[in-house]
């Protein structure tokens, strides 16, 4: 039997590379497997060999212990790979594939997945709709943060990447298409984004930047970037942003007058999530986002919120944020009659076509998020790294199939 190995979470602030077990086309017993989803038979799955596996910042509030996962989970949503062996139930995905894995898990078959609404697809955790892989209260599914991993419903969810050279000559912007671009684009789309459009994005991290540079596809004529990161501001600078450092400034309304003249933009996108800090020096407040992009963004304006909120998190400031329950202003947004869009980014509805603007070289999402390459070995470091906010996005090539 082939070994694999991968990224597993040892508690908070620790991960390790592992020995694991080598994936079947079943959903065994183990860490966060609810029992309702024990020995789950997959026939319809796929077995990947990994060529590309991203650290995302989803992964970091785990790893931080911000949430209930359970150690010994082996971490990993974003997955690009080679399809190795395919199940008895497996018709149109082929052995040699070459494809993007979309985060969500989705079934193909419960009303949600035929609505396109695969973020929250009911058959595939027993526990709440919606799953992922390697993700906390997501249905168990084993992440692919590793060298080999099993994608169950194959047949519905991968997207096959047409040309096998052109997707490894370009793997470093197409291993962004399991989530962080998708996410990113859905923060900035369901903001109400469009042609000459000024944007407020909160947060410089991966996601932050790729919903910037989704803005800037879909045709913006200002986006604004805001971070405490003096270093992710440089990064979205050198694409074309412009940026507010929260930690010197603490009125962000006056720092966008100075850039557009008015207090306001058109629409905002919370890429930050429940880990928020205040602006200036003032610490964490987890609605700290929600009530600054409220304030800034006009009358009618949308609201993205692809930033990640939880229901339990035990490293929460206090006993209302350890339940998700925020002082969120609502009453602001209401009166401004915004348009509030929350929740998992259903990567399928944008992964095609973010695939075309990639292949054609309109969108160069590698280097707008400043993607670089690390082995299975130093994912690690490469946690460390990125949680001290390194301004990179940690791209995992578990074989040395990038590099060759």
């Amino acid at each position: 039997m082939t070994n694999n190995r991968a990224v597993v979470y040892k508690g908070a602030g620790r991960v390790e590379v592992q020995d694991t077990p080598y994936p079947e086309l079943v959903l065994r017993d183990g860490p966060g497997v609810p029992k309702s989803n024990v020995d789950r038979k997959c026939e319809h799955g796929v077995i990947l060999k990994v060529i590309t596996t991203n650290i995302c910042g989803s992964d970091q509030h785990m790893v931080r212990g911000r949430t209930t996962a359970p150690e010994g989970l082996v971490l990993g949503h974003e997955i690009t790979g080679e399809v190795i062996e395919v199940g008895r139930d497996v018709e149109f995905i082929k052995k040699g594939d070459v494809v993007s894995v979309p985060f969500n898990i989705a079934c193909g078959r419960c009303v949600m997945c035929q609505t396109q609404k695969t973020h929250i697809c009911t058959n595939v955790n027993p526990e709440r709709p919606g799953a992922a892989y390697g993700y906390v209260d997501m249905g168990g599914w084993v992440g692919g943060q590793s060298e080999y991993v099993m994608v169950p419903y194959a047949d519905f969810q991968l997207l096959v990447f047409p040309d096998r050279d052109l997707a490894l000559e370009k793997i470093m912007d197409l291993t962004m298409l399991t989530d962080i671009f998708p996410t990113g684009f859905h923060g900035a789309y369901t903001a109400g984004v469009k042609m000459g459009s000024t944007v407020y994005i909160a947060g410089a991290g991966p996601v932050g930047l790729a919903a910037a540079h989704s803005s800037q596809l879909l045709g913006a004529s200002a986006v604004i970037v805001g971070d405490l990161n003096a270093e992710r501001l440089q990064q979205a600078k050198s694409f074309g942003c412009e940026t507010v450092n929260l930690k010197e400034h603490d009125r962000l309304g006056e720092q966008i007058e100075q850039i557009l003249g008015v207090p306001e933009v058109d629409a905002a996108v919370d890429a930050v999530g429940f880990e928020a800090s205040g602006h200036g020096e003032s610490g964490e407040q987890p609605a700290a986002v929600l009530n600054a992009i409220m304030d800034v963004t006009q009358a009618g304006g949308g609201l993205g919120i692809p930033g990640l909120y939880v229901t339990d998190d035990p490293g929460g400031v206090d006993e209302d944020a350890k339940t998700g329950s925020l002082k969120v202003r609502f009453g602001l947004g209401w009166a401004k009659a915004h348009t509030f869009a929350t929740g998992q980014t259903p990567a399928m509805q944008y992964n095609r076509n973010l695939m075309k603007s990639i292949l054609s070289g309109k969108a160069q999402i590698a280097k707008a998020v400043n993607a670089q390459l690390i082995t299975l070995d130093e994912a690690p470091k490469g946690y460390e790294d990125f949680d001290k906010g390194a301004a990179k996005k940690f791209v995992i090539d578990p074989h040395g199939m990038v590099n060759s």
